[in-house]
């Protein structure tokens, strides 16, 4: 089984996307299949391989999401041009800030398409390469080059989203759904074992131009001494969102149907729009305890949940 680590990303980077460009960006790279000789498509996958490790990292710095806090209203993308990723559209916006965007292509390419699969893009002023490889494969129709449908952005978007991290801290979290094609994401048994904690709900449209992502508590409930490394399920003071532009909108249950054996949500309906989102899972050993004589990673100096009993002066 693959089980996938990635490296955490710090959200104090000091330049990041402009408003439109990075819509357009990601947008011209969802609405079409890329061009000849940017796509790797692999054999079929073996039953075996499908069910691959869903353990996916949570580094996405927020400045991947928030467009630096810039107004999801009235953004427009009259007059793109979809002609894939060698288009001068895409190259503007990628050169801005090629390492920043080359992480949030990361995590696209990682949620949209299957293992084995690849994008590539070169970027003309400097002749760098860069190679992303898909993992989840949550946007089939798109990840064979046709259209990416609805459903297929709505989930990516609650993928990346589920990814983002305020602190850019490591911790895995297990991504529970349906994907783009109505199947549902494979989950091993170590998976299920090891990743007990209902943690959050993530849905929205961030391909749209106008919707953004919205985030849910799932039943996670810390105590005084408690803290955790992701916020985005966690309300804020007077339950506002911890991870703007991501808005926060309280329970889960409120807005999302549980599936059959209660083991995900189906869909979210929120502002009478209905969504294909993802819930989370984590390890209970993820919940810090200050007091236990272990300095976990919240409760270093320099974050809120600093923990001087646990981790020094």
């Amino acid at each position: 089984m693959l089980m996938k680590t990635f490296e955490a990303r710090s959200n104090h980077e000091s330049s990041g996307p402009t408003g439109w460009q990075w819509w357009a960006g990601i947008l011209l790279v969802f609405t079409i299949g890329c061009g000849p000789g940017e796509d790797t498509f692999p054999e079929a996958e073996t039953p075996e391989e499908a069910r691959q490790e869903l353990l996916l990292s949570n580094g996405l710095s927020l400045n991947g999401l928030s467009l630096n806090g810039l107004s999801l209203n009235g953004l427009s993308l009259n007059g793109l041009s979809l002609n894939g990723l060698s288009t001068t559209t895409f190259h503007n916006w990628f050169q801005v800030n090629a390492a920043l965007r080359a992480e949030v292509m990361r995590y696209l390419v990682e949620c949209a398409v299957p293992a084995g699969s690849t994008r590539t893009y070169t970027a003309p002023s400097t002749g760098t390469t860069y190679v992303w490889t898909g993992v989840l494969g949550l946007a089939p129709s798109w990840s064979s080059g046709l259209a990416a449908t609805t459903a297929e952005l709505q989930v990516v978007s609650a993928c990346l989203a589920a990814h983002a991290n305020k602190y850019g801290l490591h911790v895995t979290v297990s991504l529970r759904g349906l994907d783009g094609a109505n199947n549902v994401i494979a989950t091993t048994s170590q998976e299920l074992t090891s990743h007990t904690l209902r943690e959050a709900c993530f849905f929205g449209n961030l391909f749209d131009g106008s919707t953004g992502v919205f985030g849910g508590n799932d039943g996670l409930s810390l105590a005084a001494q408690q803290s955790s490394p992701r916020l985005c399920g966690l309300p804020g003071a007077s339950s506002s969102s911890q991870c703007s532009p991501m808005v926060y909108v309280g329970s889960c249950s409120q807005y999302c149907t549980l599936d059959s054996s209660q083991s995900y949500y189906t869909s979210c309906v929120y502002n009478g729009i209905t969504y294909r989102p993802v819930s989370t899972r984590m390890k209970p050993s993820d919940i810090a305890t200050c007091g236990n004589g272990v300095c976990e990673q919240t409760e270093k100096s320099g974050l809120p949940a600093y923990c001087s009993a646990d981790c020094g002066s």
